[in-house]
């Protein structure tokens, strides 16, 4: 009995221990965790944590453009604070924890734009995009169109004005934005185009002294031969002939941005086709597109054919074609010499057919026929007669030409009754059908950054610049500068025929003419393809 009590003792006595040591483990995971948030909290509290956020941005960053001398473009920060940090009493830090990645509300404590993103200075800019186009949108417009494009990577941007667009409320603001040059459509301007080498050539020859949008097509590739010598000269690498209802989706990136995207494009390509989506608007209250519309119709490139043509009737919706408007995309051109317009849509080199490749997931996002008092708007700017005859010679789609005629014809109500059934996607079955699909999809991207451009002030930023520090305008501003350009756009036939001595001028000169007579015509807005197109590729 005496072994077996002491076992016993000996045994509990071991049991004792272990679970003392037990104990000391838990107490010690327990105060571990507790001493190391003390210890944290202290230095939060004492200020001697430096928020990373903050940090990514350094102090002599290059200020987001438009905003200079603006409440929203200083900071009493020092070198930690926030890139579009707005200063005020608390500390930044407080608002770098709330603030999601495209900003908060301009009444905050504090914005922290663009977390994560690589706004850099322009000297560091590769490559160097330049978009160009030709409005008379408004500055509502204009603006969130030209700010998103610069958050994904475009420095620079030449813009042909006219109409509301050329108004002094809308143009000292855009001037004050750098990196955008505006070109006034002023006689002067008008007469050094009508002197153009176009008129002379027979690729646009088949637009010339037609109206509507056959006249807008002609000044859009006059505007862009134009661009071309600008955009040489500001030493661009790329140039995109787009829109002002028209966003550039640079999906399929390693990030959300136009710049990797073009910078990944191999050296021997000269041009680079975007596909275009089609907005699909649900609702006919649509104030401001670029916020509001979330659905589009994938382009055909973007689709399986038996998707595509299997699914055609449903999303034509008993409209002339698969989109309302053109299918063919917008192009993005490596600046080189000889280049020359292809219509609005493309570009083109007297010297060589580009070497084009066609993106598969980027896009042109257009925003057509968003609003319904598009439907007025277009027919206002156009003085055609409402026939089916006359329309045929004013627009070159024919959803266009039916817009036309219901606008110029129709009563208000009649008018919401027909944007209704053929513009408006009301029907929630066949949407999510087409969703599954893949032919409709939704893209929140642009309607998240625009919308946080939009909440952190920015824009309102670029007004108030542009009213405190006013321009002196001439009224013939610019005007040596567009005689430069005009020389060098007329003078660039005579100068490509010089090359490689006077020996082989002759030569050169006959070669070039050669390629003229033989191009083909510019590439004007097409719709997708069809069944008859489908038909006829079967049987040839």
């Amino acid at each position: 009995m005496a072994g077996y009590r002491g076992a016993s003792s000996s045994s509990a006595a071991g049991g004792g221990g272990a679970a003392a040591f037990a104990t000391r483990v838990l107490l010690l995971l327990t105060l571990l965790p507790l001493a190391l948030a003390a210890f944290a909290f202290a230095l939060q509290w004492r200020g001697g944590m430096r928020d990373p956020t903050g940090a990514a941005w350094p102090a002599d960053t290059q200020r987001f453009p438009g905003m200079e001398n603006s409440p929203l473009g200083s900071s009493s920060q020092g070198g930690g604070g926030s890139y579009f940090a707005v200063s005020s009493a608390s500390a930044s830090s407080a608002a770098a924890d709330c603030a999601e990645i495209l900003g908060r509300s301009a009444s905050s404590h504090g914005i922290s734009l663009y977390r994560g993103w690589s706004l850099d200075s322009e000297a560091a800019i590769t490559p160097k995009i330049c978009i160009t186009g030709s409005t008379s949108a408004s500055l509502h417009q204009i603006l969130p169109w030209l700010y998103y494009h610069k958050v994904i990577g475009v420095s620079h941007f030449i813009l042909f004005v006219e109409g509301e667009a050329a108004k002094p409320a809308v143009t000292s603001v855009l001037e004050s934005i750098r990196g955008v040059k505006i070109i006034f459509r002023t006689k002067e301007l008008k007469e050094q185009q009508d002197r153009s080498r176009i008129w002379n050539e027979t690729w646009l020859s088949g637009f010339f002294y037609k109206p509507c949008n056959y006249e807008l097509f002609v000044k859009q590739s006059l505007n862009m031969e134009m661009a071309i010598v600008m955009a040489r000269e500001a030493g661009m690498d790329w140039i995109i002939h787009l829109d002002t209802d028209e966003l550039i989706h640079p999906a399929g990136a390693r990030e959300y941005s136009l710049r990797r995207l073009l910078l990944d494009v191999p050296d021997n390509v000269d041009m680079v086709i975007f596909p275009n989506y089609e907005s699909s608007v649900e609702r006919d209250d649509i104030k401001d597109p670029f916020t509001e519309v979330s659905m589009f119709k994938k382009n055909y490139d973007h689709l399986p054919k038996d998707t595509y043509f299997g699914l055609y009737k449903e999303a034509t919706r008993g409209n002339p074609n698969y989109f309302l408007t053109y299918g063919n995309g917008k192009s993005a051109a490596r600046v080189q010499e000889h280049m020359r317009p292809n219509g609005a849509h493309r570009w083109h080199n007297y010297m060589k057919t580009p070497n084009e490749i066609k993106l598969e997931e980027a896009a042109i996002l257009h925003y057509t026929y968003t609003k319904f008092s598009d439907l007025t708007s277009r027919r206002d700017r156009c003085g055609c007669k409402p026939t089916k005859e006359d329309v045929k010679r004013c627009f070159i789609l024919e959803f266009d030409r039916l817009a036309f005629v219901i606008a110029s014809t129709a009563t208000e109500q009649e008018m919401r009754n027909w944007y209704h059934e053929h513009v408006v996607w009301t029907d929630k079955d066949t949407n999510l059908k087409l969703l599954r699909k893949g032919v409709l999809t939704r893209i929140y991207a642009p309607m998240a950054i625009i919308r946080g451009l939009k909440e952190s002030g920015i824009f309102t930023a670029a007004v108030t610049s542009a009213k405190a520090h006013p321009k002196v305008k001439l009224s013939n501003i610019g005007l040596e500068n567009k005689e430069s350009i005009h020389t060098n756009v007329t003078a660039a036939r005579s100068t490509t025929l010089k090359e490689g001595g006077n020996d082989n001028s002759h030569a050169s000169a006959r070669k070039i003419l050669e390629m003229i007579d033989v191009q083909e015509e510019a590439m004007p807005p097409l719709s997708p393809p069809g069944f008859l197109e489908l038909i006829e590729s079967a049987l040839s």
